[in-house]
């Protein structure tokens, strides 16, 4: 059996679509392609159990749609897959119904989010096979195709269309050892594309990802705890064996893991020793993302010694009140501390933030602003990302914004999900001016504060680099928020 695991091309007047970290979605001018780890995962496991893989990303491979039928054309596969997300799903049930006329034999797989939240939407409007619910797109889809291949009966956690109607096996189950996955192919899925990152400092680098996806999972507006209910790692031991072979196989340098939140508690101690010990910690940098509740005064002095160098944590919003609705689970006071820890033990801090909660006056959103500006240009914190906020279908939000009315336009205009205008309507700010303060909060890189800190770092060659880097991606970031 023949599979090609693809994201086709999709064309807009906006930018670049950075579609493959799932977590959020948006049109950039500066694209930053971020590697699909659980694809990746997919296409390695099928291919280790003898089917035919064939990865086409034809977004970062800068394809054509011409060119993208042609190839699935030329190559008659038995299954496309495809990842998609709530701003794009329209555009991939057309492109559906574009293959289905060149390879009617072929079956469409649709996976992510969107279509786990809402998947007879997608089979109802698409000529899409199946919909695979759920974030373990890589055991579930092996489990698809063995079924398919051995005329059995589908896993749970399967839509699908049986005679014109639209079926389903059940709810998903994540029992899966994550250990029993094989070490990700990057000959198959060509990581050396997605080597594109702005925020690293030593290449070659590589992605990874320990856990799906977060143990806290409550936060109101997150998507991922659509797929991923419930929290499961990788053992250190697994994990380290992983690191090992990146270093000595891809010669490594740097790594960024992009679990929703890096383990903590005896695993990450576990881990940190085991870096220690194997030398690693000499070898590489490494990066997370962390919640603030987590980087305590041991932890910190911990990772540092393991190889940390960076940790990516979500300031949200400097109004507790925002926090509280938001179910973030932190004060204020805690993202200040932990910035406060993670700088005395000489790690960085990359924060992020929303603009757009539709209780928060403008003034309370200029506070957030305000937090941040003099986090960074005290060197409390090195790097920062700010988004509008996006009710995702299926979150917590998205009932609520429904529930109060919120929106903006119909809840359905799917395609205007994509942060290039606010969704939901904001207490006392236009969405100007919500898009204005994405933009500002960026501008605190060009802050003359912040640039002679910046400057007084630059001790190498790689410094410089990496800080030319990040002033192109902040040129970009600025074009995007100003449309």
């Amino acid at each position: 059996m023949k599979l090609i695991i693809a994201y086709p091309p999709l064309e807009s007047e906006k930018g670049v679509p950075l579609l493959t970290q799932n977590r959020q979605f948006q049109w950039f001018n500066n694209p930053s392609y971020i590697y699909p780890l659980i694809p990746a995962s997919a296409a390695t496991l099928l291919a280790e159990k003898g089917y035919h893989i064939i990865w086409k990303d034809a977004i970062v491979e800068k394809e054509s749609p011409q060119e993208f039928f042609k190839f699935c054309q030329l190559q008659q596969p038995d299954l496309i897959v495809m990842e998609t997300k709530t701003p794009v799903v329209k555009l991939h049930w057309a492109i559906t119904e574009k293959l289905k006329q060149l390879l009617p034999k072929t079956k469409i797989v649709l996976m992510g989010d969107h279509v786990t939240s809402f998947p007879q939407e997608s089979l109802e409007n698409s000529k899409a096979d199946y919909i695979l619910t759920g974030g373990d797109y890589d055991f579930l889809l092996l489990d698809l195709c063995n079924a398919l291949k051995n005329k059995t009966e589908l896993p749970k956690g399967i839509w699908y269309k049986e005679k014109n109607k639209i079926k389903n096996t059940g709810k998903f189950i994540l029992s899966h050892n994550l250990d029993e996955l094989p070490v990700i192919d990057r000959e198959l899925t060509k990581a050396n594309l997605y080597n594109i990152e702005y925020n690293i400092k030593v290449r070659p680098f590589a992605y990874t990802m320990v856990g799906r996806d977060c143990p806290y999972h409550k936060c109101r507006f997150c998507a991922w705890p659509i797929l991923f209910p419930s929290f499961r790692t990788r053992s250190p031991e697994n994990f380290l064996n992983e690191i090992g072979i990146l270093i000595e196989k891809y010669k490594v340098k740097e790594i960024f893991d992009d679990t929703g939140t890096f383990p903590s508690g005896k695993w990450l101690e576990d881990f940190c020793k085991g870096m220690i010990e194997k030398g690693y910690n000499k070898k590489i940098n490494f990066s997370c993302n962390m919640r603030v509740d987590y980087i305590t005064e041991k932890t910190a002095s911990l990772m540092k010694q393991a190889g940390f160098r960076l940790l990516k944590i979500g300031l949200e919003s400097a109004n507790q009140n925002t926090l509280d609705k938001i179910n973030k689970g932190i004060r204020v006071e805690q993202i200040i501390e932990a910035c406060q820890i993670a700088k005395k033990n000489n790690l960085e801090i990359h924060l992020t933030m929303i603009v757009g909660y539709p209780w928060e006056t403008k003034n309370e959103a200029l506070k957030t602003y305000k937090l941040a500006k003099k986090l960074m240009t005290s060197g409390l914190a090195d790097v920062l990302q700010s988004t509008v906020l996006v009710p995702y279908p299926g979150t917590p939000l998205h009932t609520e914004a429904l529930e109060n009315d919120w929106f903006r336009f119909d809840p359905k205009s799917y395609e205007r999900y994509d942060m290039s205008e606010p969704v939901l309507n904001a207490e006392d700010m236009s969405s100007e001016e919500v898009m204005n303060i994405c933009n500002k909060i960026y501008k605190i890189f060009l802050s003359p504060r912040f640039i002679l800190r910046r400057l007084s770092k630059l001790t190498s060659l790689d410094e410089i680099k990496f800080t030319l880097r990040g002033f192109k991606a902040v040129a970009g970031h600025l074009r995007d928020f100003a449309r």
